[in-house]
């Protein structure tokens, strides 16, 4: 039987692996390292326009670690949608304790002070590893994940590291690329510091800018912030 503390976890995401379990009710946690692995190069980041829309129309709330347990816990429950989840209670407690340790971070999405979307991940040397998102409204995830990749560029992250990739990533730049080459660039990012942004200023308009393209350097926002 696996069993994983925080610090051996944190060792499975420097050789490349990361822990899954086959549902919330399922006490096995299982290793994973697949042949092809999912990333969305940060220098080719896109937000589709739609989105970006949003982003600029503001009206919403970014918060970072405000909340990281309640943003886990989100990312763990039923939907219609995805009825089971990989989370189950033994990982939704290391994930926790990377949070205090300082090596996981949530972004989270607010309406009118109410958590309706946001993300998580683990972030090691200059690498982060995006683990779950959830959404409660519509493309408060998506926010999310701009808010997170604004900081990672912010901070000097090279690597954001997906695990596999949907449709729902593509539409961002994500890519698959062999583990071979995936554990090139994973060595060189953790071997490379980084600061993880926790100052309360949103970034996203950093990516869509004021008129629709991309990065367009301003930190100026009509969004609420916290």
């Amino acid at each position: 039987m696996l069993v994983l503390t925080p610090h051996r976890l944190l060792r499975c995401y420097a050789s490349g692996r990361f822990p899954m379990a086959d549902g919330r009710d399922d006490p096995t946690v299982y290793l994973v390292d697949p042949e092809v692995r999912g990333i969305i190069p940060l220098d080719r980041f896109h937000v589709p326009r739609r989105l970006a829309r949003t982003i600029r129309k503001g009206g919403f709330e970014i918060t970072v670690d405000r909340d990281f347990r309640a943003v886990i816990e989100a990312c763990a429950e039923a939907t219609p949608d995805r009825p089971s989840t990989w989370l189950n209670d033994e990982l939704i407690e290391l994930y926790d304790a990377l949070a205090r340790m300082g090596h996981a971070h949530s972004i989270e999405f607010r309406r009118a002070g109410a958590l309706v979307g946001g993300l998580y991940g683990v972030a090691l040397g200059s690498a982060f590893f995006g683990e779950s998102m959830f959404s409660r409204e519509r493309d408060s995830s998506k926010v999310a994940l701009v808010e997170l990749v604004a900081r990672l560029r912010a901070g000097g992250f090279t690597l954001l590291d997906t695990q596999f990739v949907t449709d729902h990533l593509r539409q961002f730049g994500a890519i698959e690329i062999p583990r071979a080459a995936y554990l090139l660039r994973l060595k060189a990012a953790i071997a490379r510091p980084a600061t993880f942004p926790k100052d309360p200023q949103g970034y996203a308009l950093d990516l869509v800018g004021s008129g629709g393209g991309p990065a367009a350097g301003s930190r100026q926002s009509s969004s609420q912030r916290s």
